[in-house]
């Protein structure tokens, strides 16, 4: 059966997973870049950044390849086990991109440029229908309009038995108050955002069936996992 998780998701101190107002200049809301400042400085990243030229010219990411090369250590060992055994993804449309409302086109082809990072089916959260979109290097997501429980459905088939990850604020506090996620991995960065989509606003974990299993010291964040008590 195939693992639901969270994995690698930057949590600010005083709990938000993503700043406000996002557009094309602040894909994660204004200073969400900040949250995944340890990311931006792991050698895994470094390297999925620099072996794609096109998100490598994107402005989008310019920001993020100051330091070449990146680290190794705790945060890059958590940066590199992310992607290892993932057979699907789930995301929600803001994570996918800014666009609002009816696709106007098919233009938007998410942030990642040709060659996404995800090398897996990615099944993205709408309420607007679009054909699949099939990118380079083994990655196509699929838009889905009826529900989690449909996405989730489909993940399950598309990953064979591997593990599914989900991304996105509001995509992972649905499946969370659903009980259908196994375990999270968070990534306490040491920024205070003030601002922007609160992860765990007016949920009680602890009712729903979450512990806190293991809290490890990275080198620019804490990293904190997560489990459903049952699983």
């Amino acid at each position: 059966m195939s693992k639901v998780k969270v994995a690698i998701f930057s949590v600010s101190l005083d709990g938000f997973g993503a700043g406000p107002r996002q557009d094309l200049q602040n894909p994660i809301g204004v200073r969400g870049l900040e949250l995944h400042e340890w990311v931006f400085q792991t050698e895994t990243f470094q390297k999925m950044i620099n072996q794609n030229a096109e998100m490598r010219e994107m402005e989008t990411f310019q920001k993020m390849t100051g330091q070449r090369g990146g680290g190794r250590g705790i945060d890059n060992d958590f940066m590199a086990a992310s992607f290892e055994n993932v057979g699907a993804y789930i995301i929600g449309r803001n994570m996918f991109g800014p666009v609002r409302g009816p696709w106007k086109d098919d233009s938007w082809k998410g942030w990642w440029g040709a060659n996404p990072p995800f090398h897996a089916p990615v099944f993205v959260l709408t309420h607007h229908a679009r054909a699949s979109l099939e990118m380079e290097g083994g990655t196509t997501f699929h838009f889905i309009t009826n529900g989690l429980d449909s996405a989730l459905s489909e993940a399950k088939a598309a990953a064979n038995g591997k593990e599914i990850r989900i991304g996105g604020v509001s995509v992972i506090r649905q499946y969370l108050l659903t009980g259908q996620i196994d375990e999270l991995h968070l990534a306490m960065a040491p920024v205070l955002l003030g601002e922007g989509e609160a992860l765990f606003h007016g949920m009680n974990l602890h009712q729903l069936g979450y512990r806190a299993v293991k809290v490890v010291a990275g080198e620019n964040a804490t990293h904190v996992i997560i489990k459903r008590v049952d699983y």
